[in-house]
């Protein structure tokens, strides 16, 4: 199954989306950050790893801002 078909195929958590866009190399480092707050999401921070992202979500870390459309497959 290729990464496109995982994405559609379930929601894209906030842990898994710092991987794919490597700001993290592993979901521990993940979960670190965004439970000492250091993540945003749609500018409220984030304390829930698990949260699921859709369409038009933006998630900030360390002063940078990245859209989850970026990662996600055009349908």
């Amino acid at each position: 199954m290729s990464l496109a078909d995982d994405l559609l195929s379930e929601p894209l958590r906030l842990d898994q989306f710092l991987k794919l866009r490597g700001l993290v190399g592993t979901g521990g480092q993940a979960k670190i950050l965004i439970q000492a707050g250091e993540v945003k999401v749609n500018g409220n921070i984030e304390l829930r790893r698990r949260r699921k992202l859709g369409a038009g979500d933006v998630i900030e870390l360390d002063g940078e801002s990245y859209s989850v459309d970026d990662i996600l497959p055009e349908e």
